[in-house]
């Protein structure tokens, strides 16, 4: 499964921005100004002079409601997932997989919003355009099931224990 831990490598990069990343500049999109720091909303500036990033700075109604998902379900599941690849456990399958969806769903809309209208660079599609193949990464990651290690045969066990109940 070395291809398993190269992907979950990846994802572990990836939740970590997301865990970093979402509080400190994607909630400057819903959240008052006066609440961040000047090195934080100098930095959004730029992010947004250097890039393009119409989105960011016009800040509409549906890509704020998209930050607000990533704030109250994509960023949980990042810290989440961020443990769960550490401590190895089994349930991490489940949140990649809800987390991968959510983030390919929003992707697609912020995407199409882009493409649709022609005002996005190449630059700028180039920051949104690898999100949406981490999420299909991470869906496709979840869809794998836990890998539990056994010792011996269970099914064999399993059979003999129930003779001995009957």
């Amino acid at each position: 499964m070395g291809l398993c831990k190269l992907i979950d490598a990846l994802l572990l990069i990836y939740f970590l921005f997301i865990a970093i990343v979402a509080p400190l500049f994607d909630s400057q999109a819903c959240l008052p100004s006066h609440l961040y720091p000047e090195i934080l909303l100098e930095a959004q500036s730029w992010y947004v002079s250097e890039y393009g990033d119409y989105l960011v700075a016009e800040k509409p109604h549906f890509f704020v409601g998209l930050i607000g998902v990533e704030l109250l379900l994509q960023w949980p599941l990042s810290i989440a997932n961020v443990y769960g690849i550490m401590a190895k456990k089994s349930w991490y399958s489940t949140t990649c997989l809800i987390q991968g969806v959510s983030t390919f769903t929003s992707m697609v809309a912020i995407l199409s919003e882009l493409l649709g209208s022609q005002k996005a660079s190449d630059k700028l599609l180039m920051v949104y355009g690898p999100f949406l193949g981490v999420a299909v990464i991470a869906v496709l990651r979840g869809l794998v099931p836990a890998l539990k290690k056994t010792s011996g045969t269970p099914v064999a066990k399993s059979s003999a224990a129930r003779k001995k109940r009957a």
